[in-house]
């Protein structure tokens, strides 16, 4: 960027030592290893920098400081969830929404994400967990993200929310546009929203009907009859409920499976441990968790303030990478080290304090299932020949294909 240009796009408040040019959708590195992209930055950038690209934002790059700003909501407001920022993106609660009103929307969700509730859907999960690795195991190979990290969390969430499983693949597809629409403007993150604004009112709509006549234990008939403040919900706020939910559940567990799987395929001496001893599975999650996660958490500026040694100014926006808290050195030694024996992990996958995220209970659950199933049933397995990877960067990161093969077990 040239230096009048770059003069132009950071703002008088912030200071030339803090500006650090790094494209969170499009920076080179990111095209070859995206995580490798964002823990360079803990090497090379200050621990708060401005960089001047899509329409200038804060970054963060040390664990600490995230996890003040996430739980500093008096200064740092979930209001805005864009980077470049949106007018008229859409309201996701209670992801977009502060304490206090966060907390009463939470309230409404908490009980069917709890470690009770997480636990009772466990044997149907594992159940689930085995039809899945079992409809590729004989086949010798795969591509892990369509054939197994998409349709394994994607259906067992549907379920959950009462969602018609058969329309997984264009759910998948809808949630896969939203975030694929990130950073390309209002146009085309608005079109994909209402897309699936239809899709959720159609479903709240066709539910409500039947609600006395055909109710059901899942996410949705749950949701239309909770009250807040003993009134039920407002119908705009329970769509924007829903529109949370489906873009959490349909992508998030999807995309941190397949890095983690992509990462094991590249260590035969892990998998040859996780074989013969499968209690080592909990530690291999834990650390996939720690290296690998894939949502970074937006923050909108709105009171001025002085923090961290740079100055912050209403308006400004802010991003916590938290897929890199875990590489922090301070936090965690070595931590490009991928360890199973490690004393113990540091991370921020799930973000902390009032937005710790509510599905982390099932994800851990997930993973920890599948994970199991894989081991069992694949055995040793590697990257297919040729491989190279192509990723979507952004505010949720992915994978977008993962070609594995290993030798299939004989049949008896």
């Amino acid at each position: 960027m040239e230096e009048a240009t770059l003069k132009q796009s950071v703002p008088d408040h912030v200071g030339p030592e803090h500006v650090f040019e790094f494209d969170i959708y499009e920076d080179a590195q990111i095209k070859r290893d995206l995580h490798a992209a964002y823990a360079r930055l803990q090497r090379e950038a200050p621990p708060v920098f401005y960089t001047p690209a899509n329409g200038g934002h804060w970054l963060v790059t040390r664990m600490d400081i995230m996890a003040e700003i996430v739980r500093d909501y008096e200064h740092f407001s979930t209001r805005m969830l864009q980077i470049p920022a949106i007018e008229g993106a859409p309201l996701l609660l209670p992801l977009n929404v502060d304490p206090p009103e966060h907390t009463l929307y939470r309230q409404v969700l908490a009980p069917f994400f709890g470690p009770r509730s997480i636990s009772a859907m466990e044997a149907d999960v594992t159940a689930f967990a085995k039809e899945i690795v079992a409809s590729v195991a004989g086949r010798g190979e795969c591509d892990f993200v369509s054939d197994v990290a998409a349709p394994f969390p994607v259906t067992v969430f549907m379920r959950m929310m009462g969602f018609p499983t058969e329309r997984l693949h264009d759910f998948r597809q809808l949630a896969e546009r939203y975030f694929n629409a990130q950073g390309m403007g209002a146009a085309e993150v608005g079109a994909v929203s209402q897309q699936i604004v239809g899709e959720m009112s159609a479903l709240i709509e066709s539910r409500q009907k039947t609600k006395d006549t055909d109710p059901q234990e899942d996410l949705i008939h749950h949701l239309i009859n909770a009250k807040i403040n003993s009134e039920p919900v407002p119908q705009d706020k329970l769509l924007s409920m829903c529109f949370l939910l489906f873009l959490g559940g349909l992508d998030t567990v999807t995309n941190a499976m397949s890095f983690s799987i992509r990462n094991l395929a590249t260590r035969p001496e892990i998998q040859k441990r996780l074989i013969a001893d499968p209690s080592v599975l909990p530690a291999f999650l834990e650390e996939s968790l720690r290296q690998y996660g894939v949502v970074n958490t937006p923050r909108l500026v709105v009171k001025d303030c002085e923090r961290f040694g740079v100055k912050f100014r209403k308006g400004d926006m802010l991003l916590c990478p938290l897929p890199i808290a875990g590489w922090d050195d301070s936090k965690n030694p070595e931590p490009e080290k991928f360890d199973l024996d490690r004393a113990k992990r540091n991370l921020l996958t799930f973000s902390t304090g009032p937005h710790l995220c509510l599905g982390h209970f099932l994800a851990r659950m997930e993973m920890r299932l599948l994970f199991k199933e894989w081991v069992e049933q694949i055995g040793e397995f590697s990257l297919a020949k040729g491989f190279e990877p192509s990723y979507r960067a952004g505010m949720v990161m992915s994978l977008e294909s993962l070609p594995l093969v290993w030798k299939a077990k004989t049949q008896h």
